[in-house]
């Protein structure tokens, strides 16, 4: 085979797991429960040059049903509010789905930390249940009141309109790391279809391949439920870690 670099878009080379970006998602549904957690915690798995202006940690399910190239699925994680170079932000410090284009997608192209799972988000009655499960056992459970009360659509669009930040690790074939970097990415073309609150409760529990537990739950400080279509844009490197110049 000739000319293989002309070709070559993403593993394997015949017949890639996903398609190019970028991605569109439409009834993109989150629930977002933000609690206080333990300083040290935090520094112990937030990578410089980000900081960190207080121990916050955003909890999301996130329900996506109509996703280009990567079908419907499910996915539930931890994103921590940082600052770089005193710009607002979120690091994404972990991911659960259930689908296996997004997983591959998501950690070869920007480095999402993505792992194989079942999280799963739906409506029981009045109340809005957000799970996590690692096979058989129960990680995470999230719940709020559904629909309390209406949020303001534009301060929902800013908030997504924030940078975020990936650790991005490639190995070498000797397990070296190839590529280290941090990612900044951005959501575009974004419509917010609905916004509530209510409150919530946030459960997590220990499991040594989903350390999701390790960032405890001190104090439920808010929660929301938004319906969103929106793009997930590709990305661009702030910070590369092996360049010693950097």
């Amino acid at each position: 085979m000739k000319n293989i670099h002309k070709q070559a878009f993403a593993m394997p080379l015949t017949n890639p797991s996903y398609p190019k970006g970028p991605y569109r998602f439409i009834d993109r549904e989150f629930l977002t429960i933000t609690y206080r957690t333990d300083m040290d915690a935090l520094r112990r798995v937030v990578p410089e040059p980000l900081e960190i202006p207080e121990a916050i940690v955003k909890y999301e399910f996130i329900r996506m049903p109509d996703s280009t190239g990567f079908g419907d699925y499910t996915e539930s994680g931890q994103v921590i509010p940082v600052t770089f170079n005193g710009v607002a932000g979120g690091y994404v410090h972990s991911m659960y789905l259930n689908d296996e284009a997004p997983i591959a997608g998501g950690r070869e192209i920007w480095g999402f930390p993505k792992k194989l799972a079942d999280p799963a988000l739906r409506v029981e009655k009045d109340t809005l249940i957000g799970t996590l499960n690692i096979g058989s056992v129960r990680v995470a459970t999230g719940t709020m009141g559904y629909k309390h009360r209406t949020l303001d659509p534009d301060k929902i669009l800013k908030s997504l309109q924030a940078p975020s930040y990936l650790l991005k690790i490639i190995p070498h074939v000797d397990c070296s790391p190839r590529i280290c970097e941090l990612v900044r990415y951005y959501m575009t073309d974004i419509t917010v279809k609905g916004a509530w609150e209510g409150p919530a409760g946030l459960e997590l529990h220990s499991h040594a391949l989903a350390p999701v537990a390790e960032l405890p739950v001190v104090e439920v400080l808010s929660a929301f439920h938004i319906l969103t279509d929106l793009t997930l844009g590709l990305g661009d490197v702030v910070h590369d870690y092996l360049d010693r110049a950097s």
